[in-house]
């Protein structure tokens, strides 16, 4: 597995950010309990599948850091990720579409669940098809987010000027438009890279 990190938010390359209003979604359970259904989820596809689940983890803006002032704060970007190895595959299964991380990390382990029907109504190759889908891609190297948004003029970037070099450069690399995957998945790291930096 790639260098994952739990916090702060790891979003996997080529996965789009949710562009609509979010909503508290219909879920009835606190962030501690969605943990545990995860986590019960997983433990119960690794045993239905026969193949492990290897490192998992879940990236979040959450700051678990006992002594971090943030401790226990809903964080503005409510996006969690959660990361496994599963039968040679790195799996990444992100939401953000929900306002808080308890309901976006209750909407995974359903998501998790439709695996396991899956493997109860079909077969082990299904999944796997299925799986690729969450496949995730490695995050581009080498390149820093000035370089890729074209900010190395710019002394005190703002989120105005990521955002802005971010809708012009999608246009020429999203994939419907000419561009390709790679680029674009170089180009989503590279805003949430510089969106995170320029907050913290």
């Amino acid at each position: 597995m790639t260098d994952v990190k739990a916090f702060p938010l790891q979003w996997p390359p080529g996965f789009p950010r949710w562009k609509g209003g979010r909503s508290g979604g219909a879920f009835k359970t606190d962030f501690d309990t969605a943990l545990r259904n995860v986590r019960k989820s997983l433990d119960l596809f690794a045993k239905d599948s026969g193949k492990k689940i290897e490192s998992p983890i879940l990236s979040s803006n959450i700051d678990m850091n006992p002594l971090s002032n943030d401790r226990g704060k809903r964080p503005s970007d409510p996006g969690v990720a959660v990361w496994f190895a599963w039968d040679g595959m790195q799996v990444c299964i992100p939401v953000d579409r929900y306002d808080s991380p308890a309901a976006n990390l209750q909407a995974i382990h359903h998501i998790i669940e439709a695996r396991r029907v899956e493997l109860r109504h079909g077969t082990l190759a299904l999944v796997r098809a299925t799986f690729s889908g969450f496949q995730a891609l490695p995050a581009p190297a080498g390149k820093h987010w000035r370089d890729t948004l074209q900010l190395n003029d710019v002394p005190n970037v703002t989120r105005s000027h990521i955002e802005t070099a971010y809708k012009a450069l999608s246009r020429e690399r999203h994939p419907d438009r000419g561009g390709s995957t790679e680029a674009m998945a170089e180009l989503n790291t590279a805003r949430d890279t510089a969106l995170r930096e320029i907050a913290s």
